[in-house]
């Protein structure tokens, strides 16, 4: 079974940036978030050993959301300038660590990475999702899990990663995956500006569904609520769950900009060394020259095609 990784771009871009501070080369130009990226791609790469890689980038949101919520991501703050100028940078540096750069206009990350997902598992792939966005916790299970370095999801402290699956998100959630999608539909979700059900939250909504048996019972009959003020609550949002439902549906027929085949990991070593040199990251060009030369082929071999 080949194993697929799908890198949330966004997530680690800013995640990177926020981790290491006040980084830049001898021409004052800002260098972390280039440098964080880097460093988390290898360790990913080493971790993981996947076969095929690609990183995933929102480009612009999609019209059914927008319509839908208008403030959707709305309140989010503009990218900060010393990120923004590194961006072009750790965009051409993908390709030469080996890996494709994905998007498609109107889409979200979340949304092509559930594509690519749905479409490696027809194939008999295993699917590593390295993201932050709750909507894909919908997609584990057999096959596919969420790739998490953070301490809270470790098994123990000496792990260098957790890949959870349908046991942990049952853990996390209080519901399995298939009922994520219902419980963002009743206690929204704040990273993405969409609104909950007015004094529900995590604990509440989850015994609901595991009571009812899911959302689809519970709007068919808000009435098989017990509790008289809950029951009023969720009457009042009926039209808020059923819109909220819809905004957290991800796509998973999209069609693949780059088919999951063709995704395997080719690093461009010349380049990307150069590249490392330009923006000086000393100790990064000096482990990739060494990768470079072990991964060389020797006389006699043939020649390997970077």
């Amino acid at each position: 079974m080949a194993r697929l990784l799908l890198i949330d771009g966004y997530y680690y871009v800013y995640r990177s940036f926020f981790a290491i501070r006040n980084l830049s080369n001898s021409r004052g130009e800002p260098t972390n978030a280039i440098y964080g990226f880097v460093k988390t791609v290898r360790k990913m790469l080493k971790d993981l050993t996947p076969d095929f890689a690609a990183v995933v980038w929102d480009e612009g949101l999609p019209e059914r959301r927008t319509q839908l919520q208008p403030e959707y991501k709305q309140q989010r703050a503009e990218m900060p300038s010393d990120l923004a100028v590194q961006l072009d940078t750790i965009h051409e540096i993908v390709p030469l660590i080996g890996l494709a750069n994905l998007s498609m206009p109107n889409t979200e990350a979340d949304d092509l990475m559930a594509s690519y997902a749905i479409a490696a598992r027809a194939v008999g792939h295993e699917v590593i999702l390295a993201t932050n966005d709750k909507d894909l916790f919908q997609l584990t299970g057999e096959g596919v899990s969420v790739y998490s370095t953070n301490k809270t999801d470790l098994a123990s402290p000496s792990d260098p990663h957790a890949l959870l699956g349908e046991a942990a998100v049952l853990k996390k959630w209080g519901v399995p995956p298939s009922m994520i999608g219902d419980i963002l539909a009743l206690i929204g979700d704040s990273v993405d500006n969409i609104p909950g059900v007015p004094g529900v939250g995590l604990k509440t909504a989850a015994t609901l569904l595991v009571q009812h048996g899911g959302l689809d019972r519970l709007l068919e009959n808000p009435d098989a609520i017990a509790n008289e003020k809950l029951r009023g609550k969720f009457r009042a949002a009926l039209d808020l769950i059923r819109q909220n439902r819809e905004m957290v549906r991800l796509d998973l027929d999209l069609p693949l900009p780059v088919p999951v085949e063709q995704l395997a990991i080719r690093p461009r070593y010349p380049e990307w060394i150069a590249a490392l040199e330009k923006w000086e990251f000393k100790s990064l060009t000096t482990e990739v020259r060494a990768e470079s030369e072990k991964s060389a082929p020797k006389a006699g071999q043939g020649e390997f095609l970077f």
